[in-house]
């Protein structure tokens, strides 16, 4: 696979506010740059069709200014600014204004900028925007919120502590110039923001006031979105954002290259955390960044990287060697670049590494040979220009991040385009490039835990251990000689770029999706693209297989089946992607499901490919043995997740019946053989349901077409292994229900000891789908997500993630609290989240009139917020369709009994169902005791039950003693809206 290409040339161009932009030909908004009196650039957009407001800045500063031994300082003060201002000083006010209107709100630090964003309600734009100038004029950083946000700072350090993507790009760091600023630890710590400043005799909080000082409006993009037009929105930045100061601060030019020659021609073994073999040959290169109207590393990275026949990745993958591969263009400054072809690799391909670095090198060496060919530029040219003027209009937080880092970058009238349109066929550019991915400047990251005990070094910020060695060019050679000799060529002309953009008459109008067409084989529902006027199709099939999930056997082989399918697609499937037509088979809690989204041009090509590969199945011993080796170590692998993921699961593993525990499925697929599998499969196929959904720019008649051809290819294929299912035998997921009054606990220690952390989830099961409970329920968490994250992260310090959020499961809807600590054990996590409840009730009592009506429509507001794409509205209606609530009109139905609330109603529902005692509250607690408490954990397991509570020990004897939920789902044939 081609990875995504860095941001091109740095080309700051000054003119006047009319700028003609380079737009995509869709894109209907309005666009005005603006530069202030303190020299602070802004693009305003103007969307009046827009349900939400954003807006981005962008500061140049980022990680590379870090002071020397005050690592992670930048990152710091992002942190920080969102505590106060002088203007506004309660503490968290941006944050809780934000959450209060229907946003979302968030910042990371890079190494060259520092970036901060929102979104919220359009009515509440200029109060939120407000708020957010304040960052940058007056923030108070208060002592008080230094020493608890260096702890949050150490907090986010320590979740990543056992993340091998965190180690592995350190490990690329230090394995560079020392005097260099990617050498760095940009992250931060305790130890770095507290323990050795106070050995230095440091202020932190003096430092980072002085830090601050390089914020000047000049290193400053800001891109700001509403409804409003842009004079209006013009006047809104120039009285907020005018008072920013201009320090006349330069920006951080970074020296040269990191890497010296000591730092290639190297070979380093490392050990990572997770099972798993991975290998990534990097090469440093000039920056693209240079040549962006050419593309150098466009046009070969989708070669490197391309996956059809003659491939590097097609031949690895058929000798069973390697699971995947990416390769492009990586950097985090203007001033240098990389080169990578990265890879996950299988048992065999650890052991022809040599030969696998030897095939790339020689594909390279065909590259130059065969020489740059015009046609696949020329190809490459017209996709891009083909998905720029299609691009799907996103949500407004996307769109303002997306352009805000192309503002520093070029010249205004590209800031809409960036690098998307390179036209200049420039082959000595591209021959430039590839003569720079060269043995002598090669540096090769091999992860293995095959290298327990052998390693000879560690990185000291993450802890890991490694090895290095010399690869000379003449070593390269050698491997290039012994390298597999299967032809390697170039790819042939893709087929699926589409040549017909044309949009469909629509004849009927239809608001909501209707079924088209049914049989005893399959259901289709149908609804043809009323909004986005797109060339676009969106095809839904899911396969109901009730014999996918009866037992641990089925499931794993089911979902081997699915990765087998998607494994011989591969080769033929990946020009579709290419070409904008992407395709996705997974597995489901009853079966298996194939989407398919993009242009309808050629869809049905691919359809057909699909559905051929389904009917004409069959077992290749060495794809089997190959994929279910990186099954095994998947699942392996989830004894390494994140504590309060572990806990999510176990949440699910009580509350789903019919879920089966990773540890059984790891067995009964450790004990799969190609053999029984291939018995497998005609059983798991004896008997199907076809539920289809289409929705896009395609006529009734050919939706019904395309189902036909599914039923024709699927079940009346000479010697098909599908057969019908009758109704009797469709499967529903259901959940189990917890009892009033009750809470119930569940007490385990994390599967991986040496992760510090601990977590606690506290479930809270509401009710099944209601709409008039939805809307209470809706409103509580809107009402509770902020005040809950302030309590328990930002006063009480409990841990870095921390969240209050809805949850559904199948149809029954909950209150679950996060958090996740290494401070705190899970059962005094659990107590600290039943006391924000008893403090929360006063809130809520108290809330006024006003409050009450505020937080009512900014609900309502949220859920009148316009589909964006084709995708976001097929998606929502299948959900209906998938779920069986087929609730169509859900958010009209909704919003009107918004309108209708009373705050007397809403509270006694909180009494009924929320508050600690509440009558019908049922609650589970799951924690999750990670290596910091341990004892904690041989305490709690040996303390009786309190009143009202109980603890679970079997997790499958409770289940069985519970009642279940009614499943919302009909069988096969329904049609109602009922």
């Amino acid at each position: 696979m081609a990875a995504a290409v860095a941001a091109p040339a740095a080309a700051v161009a000054a003119g006047s506010r009319n700028v003609e932009f380079i737009r995509a030909r869709s894109d209907k908004r309005e666009y005005r740059r603006v530069v202030l009196a303190n020299a602070l650039e802004i693009l305003l957009i103007s969307d009046p069709d827009t349900d939400k407001a954003a807006a981005c800045m962008e500061v140049e500063v980022g990680s590379f200014s870090d002071p020397e031994g005050l690592e992670g300082l930048a990152h710091f003060l992002e942190h920080m600014l969102f505590y106060a201002s002088e203007k506004y000083p309660g503490e968290h006010e941006y944050t809780k204004y934000i959450t209060e209107h229907g946003g979302s709100y968030n910042a990371y630090t890079s190494s060259e900028t520092t970036n901060f964003f929102f979104d919220v309600n359009v009515d509440n734009f200029e109060e939120a925007l407000d708020r957010f100038a304040q960052f940058f004029i007056k923030p108070l950083m208060s002592q008080d919120a230094v020493l608890r946000e260096i702890k949050a700072v150490d907090s986010e350090h320590k979740k990543n502590l056992l993340s091998d993507g965190w180690r592995m790009y350190q490990l690329q760091k230090h394995l560079a110039s020392k005097d260099h600023p990617y050498h760095k630890f940009s992250t931060g710590s305790w130890e770095t923001l507290e323990t050795k400043p106070k050995v230095r005799g440091l202020d932190i909080r003096l430092e980072l006031l002085k830090f601050y000082e390089n914020y000047s409006a000049k290193l400053m993009h800001l891109v700001v979105y509403g409804k409003e037009s842009l004079d209006c929105i013009q006047g809104l930045v120039e009285r907020m954002f005018s008072d920013i100061k201009n320090t006349d601060q330069r920006s951080f030019k970074c020296p040269s290259h990191p890497l010296s020659e000591e730092h290639l021609q190297l070979l380093v073994k490392a050990l990572p955390i997770e099972e798993g073999d991975y290998l990534r040959i990097i090469w440093p290169i000039t920056p693209s960044i240079q040549f962006y109207k050419e593309g150098p590393c466009r046009y070969l990275s989708h070669l490197i990287g391309h996956e059809g026949e003659g491939s590097i990745f097609h031949i690895i993958k058929e000798l069973g060697w390697a699971m995947n591969l990416m390769a492009g263009e990586s950097t985090d400054s203007n001033e240098y670049s990389f080169f990578s072809v990265s890879m996950r690799l299988t048992d065999a391909g650890y052991e022809h590494m040599e030969d696998i670095v030897g095939l790339i090198f020689k594909y390279l060496h065909l590259l130059k040979e065969d020489g740059v060919h015009e046609w696949i530029f020329n190809e490459l040219v017209a996709i891009n220009e083909m998905e720029f003027h299609y691009q799907d209009k996103v949500h407004p937080i996307n769109y303002v991040m997306h352009t805000v880092s192309t503002m520093r970058l070029f010249p205004p009238e590209e800031w809409l385009v960036g690098a998307a349109l390179p036209s200049k066929y420039a082959p000595q550019r591209i021959n430039m490039i590839l003569d720079q991915l060269s043995p002598e400047t090669v540096r090769i990251f091999w992860e293995s835990k095959k290298f327990e005990g052998s390693t000879s070094s560690v990185e000291p910020w993450y802890n890991t251990p490694y090895s290095v060695e010399n690869v000379t060019p003449s070593v390269i050679q050698q491997w290039i000689k012994k390298a597999p000799t299967e032809k390697l060529h170039l790819p042939k002309p893709n087929i699926f770029i589409p040549k017909d953009l044309s949009l469909k008459e629509v004849h009927e109008k239809v608001t909501f999706p209707t079924v088209l067409r049914k049989s005893p084989l399959s259901q289709l529902w149908y609804k043809p693209d009323m909004l986005f006027s797109t060339p676009k199709v969106h095809i839904i099939i899911d396969f109901h297989c009730p014999l996918s999930s009866h037992s641990p056997e089925a499931v794993v082989a089911t979902e081997l089946f699915v990765d087998l399918l998607v494994d011989y697609l591969n080769a033929y499937a990946y020009d579709a992607q290419i070409a904008g037509l992407f395709y996705s088979i997974y597995l489901t809690s009853a079966g298996f499901q194939v989407s398919l989204g993009g242009y309808n041009d050629k869809m049905r090509v691919l359809l057909n490919a699909i559905l051929v590969q389904i009917a004409n199945f069959e077992v290749k011993p060495n794809r089997f043995s190959a994929l279910k080796e990186t099954s095994v170590k998947d699942y392996q692998n989830f004894n390494f997740r994140q504590p309060y993921s572990q806990a999510s699961y176990y949440v699910s593993l009580i509350l789903e019946d019919k879920k089966w525990p990773v540890a059984e499925k790891l067995e009964a697929l450790s004990k799969l053989e190609s053999d029984s599998f291939a018995k497998f499969v005609p059983h798991l196929l004896s008997k199907t349901f076809l539920e289809c959904y289409v929705q896009g720019n395609i006529e009734p008649s050919e939706a019904k077409s395309v189902i036909e051809e599914i039923e024709n290819t699927i079940f009346n294929a000479p010697n098909s292994l599908f057969k019908s299912m009758s109704p009797s035998e469709y499967l529903t997921k259901r959940v189990i229900m917890l009892e009033n009054e009750l809470k119930c606990y569940y007490q385990t220690e994390g599967l991986n000891q040496k992760n510090e952390n601990s977590s606690v989830i506290q479930y809270i099961q509401v009710h099944q789908d209601d709409a008039i409970l939805n809307i209470k329920l809706e409103l509580f968490s809107l009402i509770a997500s902020q005040p809950a994250f302030n309590q328990l992260r930002t006063v009480e310090q409990l841990g870095y993630i921390t969240s209050l959020s809805l949850r559904f499961d199948y149809g029954v809807l909950a209150l679950q609290v996060v958090i996740q600590s290494t401070v705190k054990d899970p059962s005094y996590l659990d107590v600290r989240v039943d006391e924000f409840f008893k403090m929360f009730e006063s809130k809520i009592y108290e809330l006024s009139d006003k409050d009450f009506k505020r937080n009512v429509k900014s609900l309502i507001d949220s859920k009148l917020e316009k589909f964006k794409n084709l995708w976001e509205e097929s998606h929502f209606y299948w959900g209906e369709i998938e779920a069986g609530t087929l609730k169509f009109d859900r958010v009209e139905s909704e919003v009107a009994m918004l309108r209708e609330l009373e705050k007397e109603e809403f509270i006694e529902y909180f009494d009924q169902y929320i508050k600690v005692d509440a009558p019908q509250r049922r609650t589970v607690s799951v924690q999750v005791f990670g290596g910091n408490h341990s004892a904690e954990f041989k305490k709690a397991i040996a303390e009786a039950d309190p009143p009202k509570m109980y603890r679970i020990t079997d997790i499958f004897g409770f289940k069985r003693s519970r009642p279940l939920y009614s499943s919302l789902k009909g069988g096969p044939g329904r049609i109602t809206m009922d």
